[in-house]
């Protein structure tokens, strides 16, 4: 913990389970100007202690859960899920803590950018609950207010959702995983059956993750590579669901500057030159290294590794998160090459004269065959992502961690 932080509060705890597993649970409020931080911030822990209780009986193991210091955003507009992740992760290296649930007024959108109550990332072990909508009330009535019981049931209700997705629970057709939907009626958290109570116990017993002091940077990367080591279905899951390599669709800055540069070198007699004349092997090696540096490039140079900040401890957990995000955008450099490879080919087949390349003086052979066309468009196609990676990059920082760490909906 900063020593220019005030300790975190405790205002939750389940102790009946197991004395040997505990969950340790960072909770904070990101409020908007105007918003009373202490009105949102009783709130918060309201529903984290009703939240608690359910899952401590649930999981049979021991729940603490800590309140630290809000903190007040620039501004009352619309917020992705992933741009509490900075504070998140800070959170959860100083706690330690094994997840972390954030409360705030701002409104959340979804990637599809719909308005949802609340998102969470099994990954990275966050949820972020949003009070916008439990507060919104039927149209000609006052809008609800925080202490009203319908908005604390709800919003613990919907916190427990969360949680559960974070315990890599599913959506169910009952019970506390079922798809959250506001009632004005509810007064309590909905039940959890037996078989998600099954899959919860055995995944809050895996919780508490690994730390580590590494020391210098091979230190921390021998220690991310055994985190992943450790967990490699978790990885592969995060990025079976990412589906990393139609990123490049969601981020026109990074497409355009890589096939803008590629429309003009198509065209160059020097790179056909070179294409031509490249061998198989050198072509293929020079795509993987170039699509390699471009993903490392961008993952440093818009640094985002987690935390932002340095820490003496680094846990198992962000350790994931940042082997995962790599990559995902490793798959979106992969993706990006395909997408400018593909728009090579086009041009070569079908826009180019058939035998404008045979009668290219430079040429000893006058043949150029598909294979030669193929290597060609491989070879601009690697100039592009690298140009893509140098002078695109990405729109946001926090863009790839809101397309590929958070689910969709609730």
């Amino acid at each position: 913990m900063s020593k220019s932080q005030a300790e975190p509060a405790l205002v939750a705890a389940e102790t009946e389970g197991a004395s040997d597993l505990r969950v340790d649970v960072g909770v904070f409020v990101a409020h908007a100007p105007g918003t009373d931080p202490d009105r949102l911030s009783s709130f918060a822990s309201q529903v984290a202690a009703d939240t608690v209780e359910a899952f401590g009986a649930a999981t049979e193991v021991s729940w603490r859960c800590f309140l630290e210091s809000p903190q007040r955003l620039p501004d009352a507009d619309r917020r992705r899920p992933s741009e509490f992740l900075d504070r998140a992760t800070d959170e959860m290296a100083e706690g330690p803590y094994d997840m972390v649930a954030v409360v705030t007024d701002a409104p959340l959108v979804s990637r599809r950018e719909r308005f949802v109550p609340g998102l969470a990332s099994p990954l990275a072990r966050v949820a972020v609950l949003s009070t916008r909508n439990l507060r919104r009330a039927p149209r000609g009535e006052p809008t609800r207010r925080l202490d009203d019981g319908a908005v604390r049931w709800n919003g613990a209700a919907l916190l427990a959702h969360l949680v559960g997705h974070v315990l890599g629970a599913r959506h169910a057709d009952g019970g506390v995983m079922a798809p959250f939907e506001f009632a004005a009626d509810r007064r309590s958290i909905p039940p959890i059956d037996a078989d998600v109570a099954a899959q919860l116990r055995r995944i809050a017993g895996e919780i508490p993750a690994d730390e580590a002091t590494p020391r210098g940077p091979l230190g921390r990367l021998a220690f991310h590579g055994a985190s992943a080591a450790r967990n490699p279905s978790r990885v592969l899951r995060a990025l079976g669901n990412s589906r990393a390599p139609l990123l490049p669709l969601s981020l026109p800055k990074l497409s355009t500057a890589a096939v803008a540069p590629t429309l003009v070198i198509v065209f160059s007699a020097e790179s056909w030159d070179v294409g031509v004349h490249m061998g198989n092997l050198t072509a293929a090696l020079f795509a993987a290294v170039s699509v390699l540096v471009a993903a490392l490039y961008v993952f440093f140079a818009q640094k985002l590794a987690f935390p932002r900040k340095r820490h003496r401890v680094v846990t198992e957990q962000t350790a994931l998160v940042n082997v995962t995000v790599f990559l995902i955008l490793l798959g979106a450099m992969v993706g990006l090459f395909a997408v400018v490879w593909s728009v090579m080919l086009v041009i070569e087949l079908v826009v180019f004269p058939p035998n404008l390349m045979s009668n290219w003086p430079s040429l000893e052979d006058p043949v150029v065959g598909l294979v030669d066309l193929v290597r060609t468009g491989a070879f601009i196609s690697t100039i592009g992502v690298l140009s893509g990676a140098l002078a695109g990059g990405l729109e946001s920082r926090t863009i790839v961690s809101h397309l590929t760490l958070f689910l969709d909906r609730p």
